[in-house]
């Protein structure tokens, strides 16, 4: 009986927050170790199907990076990496196209018809071209001033928000590709993170959720118990000044206040490997992660 009614209890806690988030858009991006792990991935899916069942409209980004490199590998391709993003010539793009905009692609989407929900992949490929983002290429900046060339990468300028508002309204889960296309049809390699981010602010979420390898921002990065549950913009850029947030945590926390800069109210950063992470995280009044606001 006591069992049972503390997950009475937890259904009671979790309504204000079901309540206050009905309709709400919420971008989950996928990735890294996540779509490696069969278990992660399918209690991730489950939670997604949970969120759209109660009212919320998310909407999955996500990248394939692993898969991406066995692929290559069976190929004999040698991949290329210039300052942390894949080169992407006309044979990785092959890869890439069959890869994770199609199997990868179609594969997440199949998952959360599995589990109950709705989904729509959305990629570029053949007849059934379901494409929603739209870019140019990126280069970098060199020291001497000079641009580098990434091949065929691209960022995103454009989301088809009116078909993403259509397709959540009507019930399904948009699941997007990390690639984009150019004005005149070309299909460019698009970073996962970035890609999310541009989803997020176009369609003014609620919510972008980055699922990571650790469970948030700590004031001791190598000990999770120092965990920052709600971190204000302003202390996130304290704490990069100070050094606490440092090596690859600091693009992604600053990639989190780009974003907040345009419309997205909160954006998170949580470890997708723990069992129901986005219920812990979305429904509970403590939460797993960290969430980062302009101000609280």
């Amino acid at each position: 009986m006591q069992e049972a009614i503390e997950k009475a209890d937890t259904l009671i806690e979790a309504m204000g927050w079901i309540r206050r988030f009905r309709d709400s858009i919420t971008v989950i991006k996928l990735g890294g170790s996540v779509m490696e792990d069969p278990d992660a991935l399918r209690h991730l899916l489950v939670d997604i199907v949970f969120m759209e069942t109660v009212g919320m409209r998310p909407i999955v980004v996500h990248g394939g990076g692993a898969a991406i490199s066995r692929a290559m590998a069976e190929a004999n391709l040698e991949p290329r990496f210039i300052q942390g993003r894949r080169y992407t010539d006309e044979a990785t793009l092959d890869i890439v196209r069959r890869i994770l905009a199609g199997e990868v692609n179609e594969m997440i989407a199949q998952l959360i018809e599995d589990f109950g929900g709705r989904a729509m992949p959305l990629n570029p490929n053949g007849e059934t071209d379901n494409n929603v983002l739209y870019g140019e290429k990126l280069t970098l900046p060199g020291e001497n001033g000079e641009e580098i060339d990434l091949g065929l990468v691209g960022h995103v300028t454009r989301v088809d928000r009116d078909a993403l508002d259509n397709l959540c309204y009507a019930g399904q889960v948009p699941v997007i590709p990390s690639v984009c296309k150019t004005a005149d049809g070309q299909l460019l390699n698009v970073n996962a993170d970035t890609a999310a981010m541009a989803v997020a602010q176009a369609m003014g979420a609620e919510k972008l959720i980055f699922l990571s390898d650790v469970n948030g921002v700590r004031l001791n990065k190598d000990d999770p118990e120092s965990l920052i549950h709600t971190l204000t913009a302003e202390a996130a850029r304290e704490l990069i000044r100070q050094g606490v947030i440092e090596a690859g945590m600091i693009p992604k926390v600053e990639a989190c206040l780009d974003t907040l800069t345009k419309g997205v109210k909160k954006v998170h950063i949580i470890d997708g490997r723990v069992r129901h992470s986005l219920l812990l995280e979305i429904y509970t009044n403590s939460g797993i992660g960290t969430e980062i606001v302009n101000e609280i």
